[in-house]
Parts: structure tokens; sequence; C-alpha cells
């Protein structure tokens, strides 16, 4: 019976549609930050669904959620189903979020259809994905998964100085479920966040694994200064250098084209008055590319560049390395039952590799992992626009369920 079983699309997708309302925006995306009022609601929202089809839901000191729903062997460890519920400030409706609902749907349909599995299933939420309040990214995965120790993603502050822990704190979010627990495999469902499948007319992407990132956090220090009476050849304008840097970025990331990609997302100018010299500039930096080598290249023609335009400007200049992963490549088992998967439902698919982080990263690290990629209109994400049809998500939700109950299965043939 399992093998003919699929998910309810109207169901999902009105999941999506509902859950789309907690910090919903004008213009039909998401703000919903980590650990905000916002997610608080969602969080509710979720455990309260997944309690209704007899789940025990519990959450770990990074405030990450477990909803477990119980195999025949209690001593197995679950197969799980992860994504992450936290948004950017202006995101979508589908980034992450298709991730947890199609998790859900897949309980609710196991659920329905009386069907138990050799191992336990639990579907996780995991805190501050996004990094988009908390830096860096896949926080509380990476915690679980011993790439950050939990005092260090306690003590992570946001631009009003607020700690992680404070606010998880503040939601009720923080739990005792044990940290790091063991998994059997993991899975994830997301969209491309790119054309590719878009384009060529796929309903499936196989992800082989995450190219390399870094991110780092720069302040040039110059000089305040008035804007009409400083002459300027004595200025020491720091936006201006913070110009010439971002012009750097795209020159690095350009030298390593076509793979390579380059981003300052984020700029706070001091003292940001319309007749003021601008005297310091605190920046963001996210380069990537698919080989860590390559990336370390870069890394250092960033900083040259980064150094000598401090030094021709005379600004101060600190600069932080907050964030490395190297590239990741996922479990070959796991892709394998996903591909199965789709062929069995005749869905066109193709291998593919992220350009964005997510949690299935880390977890690659502690687990058998793989990823399941998704159409998006235009390749458009963490944009209001961004969107994702019925149809598409509904694909990727199939061979999800299947996925994982193949995995299941040959854990059951393993143990028998």
């Amino acid at each position: 019976m399992s093998q003919n079983l699929t998910i309810d699309t109207d169901r999902l997708w009105a999941s999506i549609i509902e859950t789309a309302k907690f910090g919903g925006t004008a213009k039909g995306g998401i703000r919903r930050l980590a650990l905000s009022a916002e997610d608080a609601q969602v969080r509710d929202w979720f455990s309260a669904a997944c309690e209704a089809v007899g789940c025990t839901v519990t959450s770990d000191a990074m405030g990450s959620m477990f909803a477990r729903r119980p195999g025949r062997n209690p001593n197995m460890p679950p197969i799980a189903i992860g994504s992450h519920l936290d948004t950017q400030p202006t995101g979508g409706k589908f980034d992450g979020v298709i991730g947890v609902l199609a998790g859900l749907e897949i309980l609710r349909r196991l659920h329905e259809a009386g069907i138990e599995t050799e191992a336990p299933i639990e579907v996780i939420n995991w805190t501050n994905e996004e990094g988009a309040r908390y830096a860096p990214a896949m926080l509380a995965s990476g915690v679980f998964a011993g790439v950050f120790s939990l005092d260090y993603g306690h003590s992570r502050t946001d631009r009003d100085g607020v700690r992680f822990d404070t606010a998880m704190d503040g939601i009720g979010a923080r739990g005792t479920a044990p940290l790091g627990h063991k998994l059997s495999a993991h899975f994830e469902l997301h969209i491309e966040q790119g054309p590719i499948l878009e384009e060529e007319g796929k309903a499936i992407g196989v992800v082989r694994g995450v190219q390399s990132i870094r991110w780092y956090e720069a302040t040039l220090s110059g000089s305040d200064g008035h804007a009409g009476a400083t002459p300027m050849r004595l200025r020491k304008d720091a936006l201006l250098g913070t110009a010439r840097v971002i012009e750097a970025v795209n020159r690095v990331a350009r030298a390593y084209a076509p793979d390579a990609v380059g981003t300052v997302g984020l700029i706070e100018s001091k003292p940001n008055s319309r007749n003021v010299v601008p005297g310091e500039v605190f920046f963001s930096i996210d380069l990537r590319h698919p080989e860590d080598a390559t990336l370390a290249e870069m890394d250092v023609m960033l900083r040259d560049a980064i150094t000598e335009i401090a030094a021709a400007d005379g600004l101060g200049l600190v600069l932080e390395e907050t964030w490395n992963a190297p590239a990741v490549h996922f479990d070959a088992q796991c892709r394998a039952r996903i591909a199965a998967a789709a062929d069995a439902f005749g869905y066109g698919h193709r291998e593919i590799v992220s350009g964005a982080g997510h949690d299935s990263a880390y977890i690659n690290r502690v687990a058998p992992t793989a990823m399941i990629f998704v159409p998006c209109a235009g390749g458009l994400s963490h944009n209001e626009a961004e969107s994702a049809t019925q149809a598409d998500v509904a694909a990727g939700a199939n061979v999800l369920l299947h996925a994982v109950l193949a995995t299941d299965r040959a854990l059951a043939e393993a143990n028998s």
C-alpha cells in the first residue's frame, strides 16, 4: 500500500498559504525573522499540527523543533525530514517552508494510511537557517552537527545587540531535547533558488552537493566631516572606500566566472546624515564557489584588494571572516533513492549543485543526507515575489515521501 501512497496536494498547498499569514507582507511575501514574534506564531502552529497526528514535539537548546512519529523499532535513530520556517526580511512563501510543511504532510498521510515505519520519522524545523537576524546562517543545525559550540550559538547578537539565547527565551523556544541526537538519514525539500530546472523543464533536482561559502564582516573607518566645508582633498570618506570595495568584490567574482559569485548585501553608514561625510561604514561580504581551493584563491584576492583600498584612501580597516563553509557532497544512496522515486512518478530530473547554503550541508557531517530541488519562477528567491507552482511542490513532496519510505525499507532489511 505504501508504494502507491501520494501526498494530499491541496492540503499541502493550503498549509503553505495559511502559514504565510505569520509575518505576511503587503507584497505577498513573508518577514519572519528567527526567534521573532512571527516565528513564535508559526512554531505554535507547526507544533499543534504535528501533535494532532500523534507526534511528540520537542525542542533542543538552540530552539530547533523535532516532531517525531514513532516507528516499530523505537531504538532506531529517526529518518529526518528537515528545513526551516524562518525567512529573510523580504522573503517568500517557499524558501525553507515547503521542506517543513512537506514533512508535515508526510506525517499526515502516514497517519491516515495507518502505515507503521520501521524507524521513527522526525520532521525538523531548524532555527535561524537564513542568518538574516543572527550570523552565521544555519546556526542551529551547525550547533547540532558540532560545527559550532552551544556557547557560540547562544552568544550571537543581532544588529540591535540582542543575544540569540535572550531572543530564544523571549518566545519560549529553548527546549531540553538532547543536542545532536543520532539520525538514520536526513532529507530536505527546497526550491532551487536558481533558474536551471525551470529552463530545462525538469520537475526534480537531485542535489549533488553545496558549493563552498565564506562570509565576512568589514568596517572601514575614516573621519566625519561637514559635507559643505570639508575639501575633497582632505576627506576620509568611509562610504567612498566601501563603494570601491563593492566594485572589488564584483571584480573578484568575475575573475573566477562563471561559477563564482560575490555580494555585498548589508551596509550601515554612520552617522548616516545627508550633510556629513560618512566616517564609518560596516558591511558584509559573501563569496561562493563550488571548489574550496578556488574560493581560497578568491579570499586572497579579496583581502589584497581591500587592504590596498583602505591604505590608498587613508581608512582604518577591520575585516573578519565570520563563516567558512566547505563544499558539501551528499550521500550517494540517499541521492539514488531520490532519483528512483522521481523515475517511478515519471518526473523529469537532473543532478544539480546548490548555489545556496542549507541546513543539510551541516547535517551531512553527522548523518547520510540528500536534498531535492523543485523549480521556482525565474529562479527568484529571497524576494517577496518568490513563486513555485502547486504541481511542482507536490512533485517534490511525493519524491520526498518515497525516498524516505525507501530508506525505511532499507533499514528494516538491514535489521531483519
